[in-house]
């Protein structure tokens, strides 16, 4: 069930409208108390829900599959300090803030540059709202500041329009800022051909499809013991070369 509005009205309504046909639900949404009590109302009508891709703060979810977005987001600030040719700036693009994952790839990755990367300067992250137009007009903004861009992790939306932006950019500036976006779409496959991005990290998509029906039915199952259940699935990580 695909919903074009995300407002949280919007998803919580559609949460309890599937509840009346489906044994269980599995949902990718931003954290909100709205959604939380569509999540506790379905729980009393024996409905469990699984969180998936992005966890939720529910106490009621039934479970979640996903990556560990600590580990995400220590692995890109990784290929940002060891794949760019001189420190610099960096900062993340974040697609919605109650997106948790990634709030907690955008933690992690600060994480990782004050530990093992402070000669980085890792500015206050940008909000994208998974528009591309957006992620283009900031990387312009970015580039045109100087020329110290050392990085950009994509950690939401977006890469469309910073792909874009950096395809108008002379090649040899271009080259200087390591881009790390999420999963493999058409576009990102495409920009690590280009040479564009240094590396995607992405979920795997057979695996955890596999394992998202395993936990539903096994939340199905389980329901009436309260336990939540936890599936982390490993990161794929793709580069030019292996793409």
């Amino acid at each position: 069930d695909f919903v074009d509005d995300l407002a949280p009205e919007n998803i919580a309504e559609h949460l309890l409208q599937l509840g009346q046909t489906c044994e269980a639900i599995a949902v990718i949404a931003g954290d909100h108390p709205l959604i939380t009590q569509a999540i506790a109302e379905l729980k009393r009508k024996s409905v469990p829900v699984v969180t998936y891709i992005t966890e939720l703060s529910a106490p009621d979810r039934a479970g979640h599959v996903g990556l560990d977005s600590w580990k995400v987001g220590r692995t890109a600030a990784w290929f940002v300090a060891k794949t760019t040719c001189r420190p610099g700036r960096v900062i993340v693009f974040i697609g919605n803030h109650r997106y948790r994952s990634q709030d907690v790839n955008d933690a992690a990755f600060r994480s990782f540059m004050r530990e093992h990367a402070p000669e980085f300067t890792v500015e206050d992250s940008r909000l994208t709202y998974e528009a591309p137009e957006n992620a283009y007009r900031m990387v312009k903004e970015l580039l045109a500041e100087g020329d110290d861009l050392a990085g950009i992790y994509v950690a939401g939306g977006g890469i469309t329009g910073v792909l874009a932006a950096l395809r108008e950019t002379p090649p040899e500036k271009a080259g200087r800022v390591s881009i790390v976006a999420h999963d493999l779409g058409p576009q990102t496959r495409k920009g690590l051909t280009e040479g564009l991005i240094t590396a995607a990290l992405c979920h795997p998509l057979e695996l955890i499809s596999d394992k998202l029906i395993e936990t539903m039915l096994e939340a199905i199952e389980n329901k009436d013991k309260g336990s939540i259940l936890q599936r982390t699935v490993p990161v794929e990580i793709v580069t030019p070369e292996s793409v």
